[in-house]
This record gives C-alpha cells, sequence and structure tokens, in this order.
C-alpha cells in the first residue's frame, strides 16, 4: 500500500486453503481489490471485513505499518530494544526425526517446546515425551503439545472415543505438560467443555487446554463470547490470519482476559512480512516486555522467505534496527 506522500505500508494476505474461514474468498486479485474498495467505502472497513481475517489482516497491518500507528510500533520490541521469547517448534515426524529436532531446539538455547502430536504411533509419541522429561524437568524445559483436534482418532461409538480421548489426556498429565492445543475436532463444545472442567483433576498439574482451531469462523463478538462463555478454556492461541486480523486478535485477547482465560499469540504459515506484524501486535497485546514465549517459529519453515527486518537471536525474535525511510519512501 502507498499513499499520497509516497509512504508504503506492507501487509499480507494468506488465507490457508484447508482451514482459513475466508479461504474461498480470494479466487482472483479482482476478489481482493474489489472487498478492499467495499471495504474503505465503507464507514468502518475493519467491521466490513470482519469476515475475511486473513484480508483484514493484510490491510490493518498495512494501513499501520504505513503511518507507523503506536498501536504496532510504540513497543520495546518495535523499537529493537527487546525481543520477544518463542517455542521452539518440533514438526511432526518419526521418532528418531522428531527427538533429534528437540536436541537442536534445545542445544539453540530454547527452554520452551512444542511438539506436533499425532503423525505417530501413541506409544512412539509417549516415549518420545518420557525421554524428553528424563532428561529435562519442567523447571528446565516447558513442553506444549498440539494435537491439531487428533488426539485419538474417532470411533463410531462416541462414548469409546471419549473415554480413549481422556484417557489419553491422563496419560500425558503424568509429564509436566504446559497445555494441549486443540485436543479434538472443533465443533465438539459440549465434550470441549467436559475436558476443561476435568482439566485440574488430572494430575498434579492436570493438563490446560488451548484452543487454536476453535477459533476460526468466529468472526462476530458475540460468537466468540458463547464459545469462551461455553467452553471456557485455560488458554487460547490467536493466530490474526485466521481469527480477525489485528483488531479481532484484541478482541479476543480482551474477551479472554475478561473470563481469566490467558492467551498467546503465533503466527499461521505467513512469509517474514506477515510474521513482522504478527511479532508486533504480540508486543502490543502481551507488553511492554514480553516473558511468556509466543508462536513466532513458522518462519524457520520456509527454505526461500522475504527478507525483513527480523532477526532470531536464540530462542528470541528481535526487531533489527532499520532506517525508517527505506519504507516509507522518504
Amino acid at each position: 500500500m502507498t499513499d499520497e506522500q509516497g509512504r508504503i505500508g506492507l501487509g499480507e494476505c494468506a488465507p490457508l486453503p484447508d482451514l482459513s474461514c475466508d479461504r474461498n474468498a480470494y479466487t482472483k486479485m479482482s476478489d481482493v481489490a474489489r472487498l478492499i474498495n467495499e471495504a474503505m467505502a465503507s464507514d468502518d472497513y475493519a467491521e466490513y471485513l470482519r469476515p475475511y481475517p486473513a484480508l483484514l489482516f493484510a490491510l490493518e497491518s498495512a494501513m499501520y505499518d504505513m503511518t507507523k500507528s503506536p498501536i504496532l510500533y510504540d513497543t520495546p520490541f518495535a523499537r529493537s530494544e527487546e525481543g520477544i521469547p518463542f517455542n521452539g517448534l518440533v514438526w511432526m515426524g518419526s521418532y528418531d526425526e522428531m527427538f533429534a529436532q528437540v536436541k537442536k531446539k534445545i542445544l539453540q538455547g530454547f527452554r520452551c517446546i512444542k511438539l506436533k502430536i499425532g503423525a505417530i504411533e501413541w506409544e512412539e509419541e509417549i516415549r518420545l515425551i518420557e525421554k524428553i522429561r528424563s532428561r529435562f524437568s519442567k523447571d528446565t524445559i516447558t513442553l506444549r503439545v498440539d494435537a491439531n483436534g487428533n488426539l485419538a482418532p474417532k470411533r463410531d461409538n462416541d462414548a469409546e472415543w471419549e473415554q480413549m480421548v481422556i484417557d489419553r489426556m491422563k496419560e500425558l498429565s503424568k509429564y509436566d505438560i504446559h497445555s494441549i492445543e486443540q485436543p479434538i475436532p472443533v465443533g465438539n463444545w459440549k465434550f470441549m467443555a467436559e475436558l476443561c472442567k476435568l482439566t485440574p483433576p488430572l494430575g498434579d498439574g492436570g493438563l490446560p487446554i488451548a484452543l487454536d482451531e476453535e477459533l476460526i469462523g468466529l468472526n462476530q463478538l458475540h460468537e466468540k463470547q458463547a464459545m469462551l462463555d461455553t467452553i471456557r478454556p485455560q488458554y487460547i492461541v490467536i493466530k490474526p490470519t485466521l481469527h480477525g486480523g489485528i483488531s479481532g486478535s484484541m478482541e479476543w485477547v480482551s474477551e479472554a482476559k475478561k473470563r481469566g482465560i490467558d492467551s498467546w499469540m503465533t503466527s499461521a504459515l505467513e512469509s517474514n512480512i506477515g510474521l513482522r506484524n504478527v511479532a508486533l501486535l504480540a508486543a502490543r497485546c502481551y507488553g511492554p516486555h514480553v516473558l511468556f514465549p509466543q508462536g513466532l517459529g513458522t518462519g524457520q519453515l520456509f527454505t526461500d522467505n522475504i527478507s525483513m527486518d527480523l532477526e532470531l537471536r536464540g530462542a528470541k525474535m528481535w526487531r533489527e534496527e532499520v532506517n525508517e525511510s527505506l519504507t516509507t519512501g522518504n
């Protein structure tokens, strides 16, 4: 985006084909142009674009970047004074592959590790977690797991499937795990609420639940409130591209906080353009001094990315000091 003064603002619209609620809204560039024109002609462009979180994130990011709005740029992170801690992401793979990734992340300085689970046999996943915990206590390494709705394979018999989910959560609770993201598929609000109530008695520390995919498509305020009031999770994981752009993400943080629900922010396979804006937003929502590890490591999955003013120093992301005139066109 460029304004009459020649200032440039960068934003990224990156819906995920099988996940975003607006994945079919942008079949060609003319769709994007039409929606932007309609939104800018409305009384409130953010309200108009609520059903299109990926595009809303891109437009809000570009506008705030162009004007260097304090919403994103008035934090220690934005001023290159502090870095944001983030978790080391261990992608799904074989037992040996995942353990090798864990060791590499720890050597790089990560003290919060997130494991994607559900790709290998359950016994192998438990063996991996047990091995990690046998070497690194909860005081040394914080462990998060992400089931992507697949903690236990769905059965024809719902009661049998629900018991399997509960049994697996009980087993995980033995290993001092910080949280499990989205243990069951979205839309099962009643059972998910039961799991959240069950969580504290599971073990000494329980197994807190963090909702992720459950937030997708709940773009209206009353929908967000209804889900939070019904399920009452311990955490929500916010991805601006999927969950409402900048304004919608801040709304999620606010509504969760009102209910005593904590949250953190993660990227969703955006390039460095989107990742930078996710990091700037996380610094705004959880700052001024961000202590809780965010989920900003997805950019490391790319073999070819766009060069931006981001730098990874160990387990923290920093915004490099830049000459702002290079990005403003002045």
